[in-house]
């Protein structure tokens, strides 16, 4: 598992909104992770910084920072790609999220 892998969201009753999940912790039993909210879910609704629009496949979609959760790492099977080329508005976003800055 590696920082920044997106795994299909294990949960059914939000995978119409949030279809994937995105691993922001280092290697440890229990993973961090933030969802990936479908932009039309959403409409102008995004906070500048906090909720990065975000491009994976051919979806648009949100980083939705403020539902951070965790998940044990047994619910997130095989990776379906990586956002670590978004490395950075992930880190402000979190960033955002703790500091206020």
């Amino acid at each position: 598992m590696a920082q920044f892998d997106v795994y299909p969201n294990p949960g059914k009753a939000s995978q119409a909104h949030y279809p994937y999940l995105v691993d922001v912790q280092g290697d440890l039993a229990t993973r961090i992770v933030i969802p990936l909210g479908k932009r039309s879910a959403f409409g102008d609704e995004s906070m500048q910084g906090l909720t990065p629009e975000i491009t994976f496949g051919d979806q648009e979609l949100l980083l939705i920072t403020p539902q951070i959760s965790s998940v044990p790492e047994k619910y997130l099977k095989t990776p379906i790609g990586s956002l670590s080329h978004f490395r950075d508005q992930i880190v402000g976003a979190l960033d955002l999220a703790i500091t206020g800055i």
